[in-house]
């Protein structure tokens, strides 16, 4: 028994300080957080918290479904784009973001904290359609197709694959040197099975992508019998450029250059790697959200939150003396547990959400208070301190699962109810909720008994009740 508690000690201080460092607001090294953090893409983890659209504001936008003419929108095309939505903003690395469906073709979309958000609409609402499309044979003077003076990056082009007009946002900016000529689509971007950037020795920006089996031996096939030809590579009918093949490329892979930006090149990767929408939209509504609490409201919130904390201590330790200053350290570890995990996960702090985390804590309280009280009584039966402890954690242990496991049972009711009905402050606020409580249990029952099995384990420790470490039974 001894040495199993000592092997939990020694795991427990490990935990708590590993803990600590993620929790604390510094610059972590790039390796850790590459290690830690598995859940978003690279360049998003930063081991730093987030804050939700109530703390930090952002962006809202109202996107309507701009069908072609003859085209019937329907409600699995408007989940299909809701989807795609979801899975792009997630790309972008916005935190919390909110996609939900309104009435029959819109759909409403929340960016917390969103640094470009002019950008990050047209990624989202962009259809995404990537074709790989024949312009035929090149001049070998300069690499232009012969039967036309040029195709040049970002000219609007139109495909045999496509199935609706662009936008009119895109027709506007976009010239249309061949209004009446059609270009043959080799092939989608259905067959992409991975995408990214990355730079160039110049270090200019480049999307590299990799085809499917299926799209390689296509790829393969069509640059083996068209070697010399330009092969256009086009998103949303615009041209992104047309490169001229040399050789034969059998193995899928392949990059696309032109001059973007590493946001623009960043933006695009997103957009061919979660696919197309099913149906065109446009933007009916956008505006900008200010954090409804601001900074004023946050510190302070921060600040209530400490003294909370500190009177819950200090009423702990008066009450209960020394086991008292054992529940104080096991619920800093709690605190440490669950910040970190905040972080690595990671998990959105909202409003709901930080009042979820304070009544976790509060039930983590809860969970010591019977366990001592349960001691209590064992010691008025005679019973020895050592005794007593183990007796305590065994006899209270059914109160604090069956209690703390309903509220898990109404947290994951809360969570389906906000998946469901797009109540996403709802699905913070028991999200939030469960993972403390879930971290209670442990600190409560693993590490509240591992130091107290401890402390409490010679007949030495009698003479503290004398000394009153120990509250009077």
């Amino acid at each position: 028994m001894r040495n199993r508690d000592a092997v939990l000690l020694v795991f427990i201080i490990l935990l708590a300080v590993v803990a600590v460092w993620i929790a604390l607001p510094i610059d972590h090294p790039y390796w850790a957080r590459q290690a830690l953090v598995w859940q978003t893409p690279p360049e998003y983890r930063d081991l730093q918290l987030k804050e939700g659209l109530d703390l930090q504001g952002g962006t809202q936008v109202l996107l309507q479904a701009a069908p072609p003419p003859g085209q019937t929108v329907t409600s699995d095309d408007m989940e299909a784009a809701k989807t795609t939505v979801e899975r792009r903003v997630n790309g972008l690395g916005v935190t919390e973001p909110l996609v939900q469906l309104e009435g029959n073709n819109r759909i409403i979309v929340e960016l917390p904290g969103i640094s470009n958000p002019d950008a990050a609409v047209q990624t989202i609402r962009s259809t995404g359609q990537l074709e790989f499309v024949e312009f035929g044979p090149a001049n070998s003077t300069n690499g232009a197709p012969t039967s036309w003076p040029n195709i040049q990056q970002g000219v609007y082009v139109r495909t045999n694959d496509s199935n609706h007009p662009p936008s009119s946002a895109i027709t506007n900016t976009v010239k249309d040197p061949y209004p009446n000529q059609v270009f043959k689509t080799i092939m989608t971007g259905r067959y992409l099975s991975q995408v990214g950037t990355q730079l160039n020795s110049s270090g200019q920006p480049n999307i590299a992508f990799q085809l499917s089996s299926d799209g390689a031996k296509i790829f393969g096939d069509y640059t083996t019998a068209h070697v010399g030809d330009v092969l256009g590579i086009v998103l949303d009918n615009i041209v992104l450029s047309a490169p001229r093949i040399n050789s034969a490329i059998p193995d899928g892979s392949g990059i696309i250059e032109g001059s973007f930006t590493l946001d623009e090149a960043n933006n695009l990767a997103v957009q061919m790697r979660y696919g197309s929408l099913p149906v065109p939209l446009d933007v009916v509504d956008r505006r900008t959200i200010g954090a409804t609490l601001g900074a004023d409201s946050v510190r302070h919130s921060v600040l209530a939150g400490m003294v909370g904390l500190i009177i819950v201590i200090l009423f702990m330790i008066a009450q209960y003396r020394l086991p008292g200053m054992v529940a104080a350290v096991a619920l800093l570890i709690y605190m440490a547990l669950n910040l970190a995990l905040y972080k690595l996960i990671p998990v959105t702090l909202t409003l709901p959400g930080i009042a979820g985390f304070l009544l976790s804590t509060g039930m983590a309280v809860d969970a010591n208070v019977l366990i001592f009280e349960r001691m209590k009584e064992e010691l008025r039966w005679g019973r020895s301190l050592e005794y007593a402890v183990n007796a305590a954690f065994h006899r209270a242990w059914p109160s604090i699962r069956d209690s703390n496991l309903s509220t898990i049972i109404s947290c994951v009711v809360l969570i389906l109810f906000g998946r469901t009905f797009g109540a996403q402050q709802v699905m913070g606020f028991a999200i939030n909720l469960s993972l403390g409580v879930l971290i209670s249990m442990f600190t409560a029952v693993v590490v509240t008994r591992t130091f107290m099995s401890l402390l409490f384990h010679s007949e030495q420790v009698e003479a503290l009740r004398g000394k009153r470490l120990l509250v009077d039974f």
